[in-house]
């Protein structure tokens, strides 16, 4: 495992973001976007890391609102900053490419913010959820309790170190499927699980058929959601994906 810089981030809003990066020598590095009550620290983040980093240079961060940032979690809206922040320490750091690969709420404001800064080389989406407010599966209605409920705040505090905005939105930050035809020309991957828990196989077909080429739909048989069920193998094919695009 090569050797982590640890990073100290402010966002344009003044968000300190806790992050750390992996040197690559190929001109391009992967920005790592966690799920909601995820570390860049947690073991399967850090393997996520890892497999980029065959690829290229890996900047891993939190959040705002998670681990060791500070803020409180805005749950896929302001969350766009943080990533721009990240993109900027790429290219400080001398990256002429950048990939941003995020999962479940991190594939969502990686969508998000390609699609309202720009300003990166290719989009990677797993596990995304296409629209805002779902809560069709048991597993996202416990995520609603978490963020609109006071006991759920203080349960996510203190078990998963996530601090979430009591203030909720206002407005109703655009959804994912609403900006992805944005992308464009930017490639963007859409990954998805066909035995995802949290999101149906819908939410990837509407993102997917909301973007505009260049774009790949990955159907994942077997697959769950996001982070915890990405293997080695899945992590190869998104690096090999990323970084085999020509430059413009």
């Amino acid at each position: 495992m090569s050797f982590t810089e640890p990073l100290t981030l402010y966002t344009a809003d003044g968000v300190r973001i806790d992050a750390g990066h992996r040197r690559g020598e190929n001109g391009w590095c992967f920005i790592v976007a966690h799920g909601f009550t995820c570390s860049w620290r947690q073991p399967m983040l850090l393997r996520i890391a890892e497999g980029l980093n065959r690829h290229g240079g890996v900047i891993s961060f939190d959040f705002r609102g998670h681990g060791r940032s500070g803020g409180r979690s805005t749950v896929g809206d302001r969350e766009v900053l943080d990533i721009e922040a990240a993109v900027a320490a790429a290219r400080r750091r001398g990256y002429e490419r950048v990939a941003v690969a995020g999962f479940s709420m991190g594939a969502a404001v990686a969508v998000r913010h390609a699609a309202l800064h720009g300003g990166v080389d290719a989009v990677v989406s797993v596990s995304s959820p296409a629209r805002w407010y779902y809560r069709d599966t048991v597993p996202m209605r416990r995520v609603h309790w978490a963020i609109e409920r006071r006991a759920g705040r203080l349960a996510v505090r203190l078990a998963r170190r996530t601090r979430v905005s009591t203030k909720g939105w206002n407005p109703a930050p655009e959804a994912p499927y609403e900006v992805a035809g944005r992308i464009s020309p930017t490639p963007l991957l859409v990954v998805h699980g066909d035995a995802d828990q949290f999101f149906p196989l819908e939410h990837a077909r509407q993102l997917y058929e909301a973007a505009r080429d260049p774009r790949e739909l990955w159907i994942e048989p077997s697959f769950g959601h996001a982070e915890v069920a990405a293997t080695p193998d899945l992590i190869e094919r998104i690096g090999a994906w990323a970084t085999a695009w020509p430059r413009p």
